[in-house]
Parts: C-alpha cells; sequence; structure tokens
C-alpha cells in the first residue's frame, strides 16, 4: 500500500436537506507516501473543503477517507496523525518561538527534555536557529511561517496539510518559502497535500496536481502533463495564462488557426477545436511570415516584454524575452508558433 491519503468517492454537501448543493462531488483520488500533490482550482471550487475533510475538520456527507491505508472518516483530528498548516499561521502571540513550537508536543504529554530537543531539531530544519526566546510580534512574516511550519513538522505526522500558505508573503519571500517547503518534503520524505489557487506556486512545488472545476476533479497529473497537455478549455485555460481560439481540426489530424496549419501533440478529431496558446509560444517575424498584427500596447517588465497585437484572430498576448529588438507601437509584424506552449482541446 503506497497511499498516504486516499479519497473513495467523496461528496459533501451542507446541510441536511437531501436538495442542498453538493460542493464536492464524488471525489475519488490518491495523494501517493512521500509525494506532494496540489489540490488547485479558483475560489469556490471546493478545494479548501476537500483539505478539510482530510484534516477531520469536516466530514463528508458520503464516501471514505484513509490515511496510510486505515479508514479515518468518523476520526477526528487529533487521531488521523496529521498536521495543518494554515493561510493565517495562527501562533500565540503571547509565546516566544520556542513555546509555540513545542505546545503540540506539550498538550501529548511529552517530556519536557523531548521536547526541547525535538523542538530545536526542526527550528535546525527551517532555518531558525537562535529564534527561540523571540515573539511573533518580533519577526518577518516570512519567519512567522518558518515557525508555522516547524510546528507541523514537529509532531511528525503521517499527513502534512497546506491550505494557501504562502498567500500572505510578498513575491520574494514566496518564491523562497515554496522552494524550503519542497526542500523539506523531499529531504524528510513527508506526504503533503497542498491547496493554493496559483498555478506557478502548483508547478513549482508539486510531484502531481489536481485541478478542480465546481466541486469535481477537472484533469490531473503531473505539472508538466497538465501545463502541455490540457483536456479541456477550463484546464488550457487555468494552468498559465493561456488564450483560447477557435479552429478546426481537419482529417489529416491537422488544425487550422485562421492562416496557420498546426500539427497538435495528442491527435484530435475532425471537427470544431479549440486552439490554447500561451504568450511565450508566439514568435515574432517582422517579415510578416504568419499571421498578420499590429502592436496596440506594450509594458516592459525587466526581463521581457508584454505585447498586445491586434489580428485576425482576435487581440493576442505575447512575452518576448528580445530585450535589443524592441517594437513600437503601430508596429506590423506577423506571429507564427512555435512547438512548445500549444494545446489542442476539444471546443466546448
Amino acid at each position: 500500500m503506497n497511499h498516504g491519503i486516499e479519497f473513495r468517492s467523496i461528496s459533501k454537501r451542507y446541510g441536511t436537506e437531501p436538495t442542498a448543493p453538493l460542493v464536492v462531488k464524488e471525489l475519488s483520488f490518491v495523494v501517493p507516501k512521500g509525494t506532494l500533490t496540489t489540490i488547485l482550482g479558483p475560489s469556490g471550487c471546493g478545494k479548501t473543503t476537500t483539505l478539510r475533510m482530510m484534516a477531520g475538520l469536516e466530514s463528508p456527507s458520503s464516501g471514505q477517507v484513509l490515511i496510510d491505508g486505515k479508514d479515518v472518516t468518523t476520526l477526528g483530528p487529533s487521531e488521523r496523525n496529521l498536521s495543518m498548516m494554515f493561510q493565517s499561521y495562527a501562533l500565540f502571540p503571547h509565546m516566544d518561538v520556542m513555546a509555540n513550537v513545542g505546545y503540540g508536543l506539550k498538550m501529548s504529554g511529552i517530556s519536557k527534555l523531548e521536547t526541547r530537543r525535538r523542538t530545536q531539531e526542526v527550528l535546525h530544519s527551517v532555518g531558525l536557529v537562535d529564534f527561540d526566546e523571540r515573539l511573533p510580534s518580533e519577526l518577518s512574516g516570512g519567519q512567522q511561517q518558518r515557525v508555522a511550519l516547524a510546528r507541523a513538522l514537529v509532531l511528525e505526522p503521517a499527513v502534512l496539510l497546506f491550505d494557501e500558505p504562502l498567500s500572505n508573503l510578498d513575491a520574494r519571500l514566496r518564491r523562497e518559502m515554496r522552494e524550503e517547503i519542497r526542500s523539506l518534503q523531499q529531504r524528510l520524505q513527508l506526504t503533503v497535500a497542498y491547496v493554493t489557487h496559483d498555478q506557478s506556486e502548483a508547478l513549482a512545488v508539486s510531484d502531481h496536481i489536481i485541478v478542480m472545476q465546481d466541486g469535481r476533479i477537472a484533469q490531473r497529473g503531473t505539472p508538466q502533463e497538465l501545463y502541455e497537455r490540457p483536456m479541456s478549455e477550463f484546464v488550457a485555460g487555468f494552468m498559465g495564462e493561456a488564450m483560447l481560439y477557435s479552429a478546426s481540426a481537419l482529417g489529416d489530424g491537422s488544425v487550422v488557426l485562421g492562416p496557420l496549419k498546426l500539427q497538435p501533440a495528442v491527435p484530435v478529431k475532425a471537427g470544431a477545436v479549440t486552439v490554447a496558446v500561451r504568450p511565450e509560444a508566439w514568435l515574432i517575424d517582422r517579415n510578416g511570415a504568419g499571421v498578420t498584427a499590429t502592436l496596440v500596447k506594450r509594458a516592459y517588465l525587466g526581463s521581457f516584454y508584454e505585447y498586445s497585437f491586434d489580428t485576425e484572430l482576435g487581440r493576442v498576448f505575447v512575452v518576448s524575452p528580445d530585450l535589443s529588438n524592441v517594437l513600437q507601437l503601430g508596429d506590423g509584424v506577423g506571429l507564427s508558433l512555435a512547438a512548445h506552449g500549444v494545446s489542442v482541446v476539444p471546443a466546448q
């Protein structure tokens, strides 16, 4: 049994009436032991409810939750051998770092000596040596998050749950902390379920990603599979900043998008399809080959330019790393497509 967490036909409705709407609908999936699986989706898709049912903070209306092969559906949070790290960190403001991290061990009846040993060990692992006596108010946002992470790790749980753990941090700290979480997870071989609405965060930390839509699983797979081979317009548009275009698949397997002819990586049936194009997939040709385009907007973002073009396909958004040949508003160019960053999915 390699299942750290398993959901079997889990549904959840709020309210006792049979007509009460389902917020989670027949979810079945596995988070393998020693891996990090991200549950990704927009607000209201059911991802946080799913995580809370893993933790025992919510009870499913039907189905089973298993952890390490044991049915825990009716067990409370303290009986599930897991820790959960919340978005708000939930640190005790009157306790120093050592007391905050060791609180769970103290409540479990662990001796003072063992609590101190384990607390110091885990503080070292998250880079908080010599912070023992500081109060949360004396720490930066990133340091507070490390304390919350240490408090979750010190209990040595079979499963670690994260609910939007990086949303309160600025961009630089968010990147540092997601690297820290991923590094710890791999080093300690933790089984982690991680909830976020941030696609780049999910791509950076995950072994597997489950994309949710309206309480159901829209698609699951590795980060590369979801990014490069989405199976629906929703997943294609949600995994990165793809723009969607109506196109036609021919009998020979090729796809016609305006003046462009594409050969999709995954075969599609003849008929109407949707082409999802990521901004980095467009190639700019100053000689005009491809789709005729006129530059109408431009933004400089340090390491690249963002361009918006008017074309026969509609508005096209392009990210260009070329900082030496900058286009001017009103310039006419041609746009073609690279092999990467382009997906063809059934039309909806």
